[in-house]
């Protein structure tokens, strides 16, 4: 919830300034603001020669020197108040829902909207009795109208309150952004700090791009590579080359795609890999043979759900961006992709559907902050390679189903806080590659972990072992318990049966032995 260092270094610097925030020991004093003011004459802070903060590096401060300048630290810690307010009610609130979970939200809602349509057209259509004149009619739908809206409005609640919470999030990460461009501003107007003038070069990108097109004209282009050209725009004529086969765009300054990209319909690689592209397209969708997509190192934020239809997709690089989640439909409907790279992101979560791309074999999710794994991880029966590295405090454990991908030869968990691997781990019967350094591993020790792959899967092994004995013996002390219940119940019945059976021969003999003749119907075959 604070802001990134590596994002945001002037806001992040600041605000540590707040003695909400930062250890109050080592912070500047709290700044005062008169109503009146002046930009030009920020009002000085009480104590600058405080200590900064042990949290923030150094290096800011060395390479912004201006930045231990009362005037404009006190204007820069006023520039960003709504920053600190906010992320104080985040707190209270909690942590982002993931994007699983806000499509839950939204999908009940609508369901709810469609119950509540349905109940309000049976409410109308119902036939008044002949009991009630029209009035008290109207009153009696009035007063049922009122109490299935408050119904529906109790139910409706707790969906709206995690939409609300995420919007409150994503307008919390929009105004880190703002405040980080108004500190900048704000070093830049105190001119404390020289402008970086950029020098930007005649190119012939232009030329390049007109001979691509000419050349397309003249005959069906199947590859074109344009990478590294300081292309900073794609003309939308580039959708009529329909013979297109592989497109590279990597390593330029692209900002945007155009939609017409839809009508390279043959396309199957494209690269757009190390570019300034803070969204794709929704028409991207429409590439349906296309096969390999990189998009690796730009700013996106999200992924458009149309992805999801582009089903031949068998290699997909969307790492080195600002992901935080992955589109909740991904794996039911790419159930050919093979790789997938989504290292270096900020994802929370992986989608629950991921369990539905049985083809996959190579899963790189690093550098990200994953909280865990769902269960439907267990089907990826195929997967060879996993790489869960470096996902530091987020990831503390690992789903039992783990043990299921029985052809995994390849397995990263370092930098992790893993305590324990799951007891099905002995099952990984082809894995000859393990990575568990960085991790306050109880489960195995780590005099078993240093002895490598074989011995780690051993000891997982004899462990899940020994817990299936205790449980065998669990279950035979239960059973026998229950037989031996069992056989008292049947002893008890036997010999009630028998002190009937001999009863009745006494009885009987004692009949005859006093002279009374047996009624002969007694003795009737029944």
């Amino acid at each position: 919830m604070d802001p990134n260092p590596k994002s945001y270094p002037l806001l992040s610097y600041v605000m540590s300034r707040f003695p909400s925030i930062g250890p109050t020991s080592k912070l500047l004093s709290t700044p005062r603001f008169d109503h009146a003011f002046d930009l030009e004459q920020p009002p000085p802070i009480h104590d600058p020669s405080a200590p900064s903060s042990s949290t923030n590096p150094p290096q800011i401060a060395d390479q912004m020197p201006q930045l231990s300048h009362p005037n404009v630290l006190a204007f820069m810690t006023h520039a960003v108040s709504d920053v600190a307010q906010t992320r104080s009610i985040l707190q209270t609130l909690g942590p982002r829902p993931d994007h699983e979970s806000v499509d839950m939200a939204r999908s009940k809602l609508a369901e709810i909207e469609s119950s509540l349509s349905k109940s309000m057209e049976e409410l109308v259509l119902s036939p008044r009795p002949m009991e009630l004149d029209r009035v008290e009619w109207r009153a009696r739908l009035a007063d049922e109208e009122q109490q299935i809206r408050q119904q529906v409005d109790k139910e409706k609640s707790i969906y709206k309150s995690i939409l609300q919470l995420d919007e409150m999030h994503e307008a919390y990460g929009k105004l880190l952004k703002e405040a980080e461009e108004r500190l900048v501003k704000i070093y830049e107007k105190a001119g404390k700090v020289a402008e970086n003038s950029e020098v930007v070069e005649e190119d012939n990108v232009n030329v390049d791009v007109v001979g691509v097109l000419e050349e397309a004209q003249g005959r069906g282009l199947q590859r074109v590579d344009l990478s590294a050209r300081k292309l900073r725009l794609l003309p939308g004529a580039f959708g009529k080359i329909t013979g297109l086969l592989f497109l590279n765009l990597s390593s330029n300054q692209l900002e945007v795609i155009p939609d017409s990209i839809a009508g390279l319909e043959k396309l199957e690689e494209l690269n757009l890999s190390s570019n300034l592209l803070e969204s794709l397209p929704d028409s991207i969708g429409l590439l349906q043979n296309l096969k390999i997509l990189d998009v690796s190192g730009n700013k996106l934020n999200a992924l458009p759900d149309t992805i999801c239809h582009c089903r031949s997709l068998i290699e997909l690089d969307v790492s080195f961006n600002s992901l935080s989640y992955l589109p909740t439909n991904l794996g039911n409907e790419l159930g050919n992709l093979q790789g997938l790279s989504i290292h270096l992101n900020k994802i929370r979560s992986l989608p629950t559907s991921i369990g539905e791309m049985t083809s996959l074999r190579f899963l790189d999710a690093h550098f990200n902050e994953l909280s865990g794994l769902p269960d439907e991880i267990g089907r990826l029966t195929n997967l060879e390679i996993l790489n869960l590295s470096s996902n530091f405090s987020d990831l503390r454990e690992l789903p039992d189903t783990l043990g299921e991908l029985t052809n995994l030869k390849e397995l990263d968990l370092s930098n992790n806080q893993i305590q324990a691997l799951p007891d099905t781990f002995g099952r990984l019967e082809k894995l000859t590659k393990l990575k568990l350094q960085q991790n306050p591993l109880v489960i195995p020790p780590l005099e078993i972990v240093n002895l490598g792959v074989d011995a780690v899967k051993t000891f997982m092994a004899k462990r899940w072992l020994d817990i299936l004995v205790e449980k065998e013996r669990k279950c035979m002390l239960e059973v026998n318990e229950q037989a031996q219940t069992g056989w008292l119940t049947r002893s008890a019945s036997w010999l009630k049966n028998y002190v009937s059976v001999v009863g009745e021969s006494v009885s009987g003999y004692l009949g005859a032995a006093g002279g009374s003749p047996r009624d002969p119907y007694l003795d009737e075959q029944r």
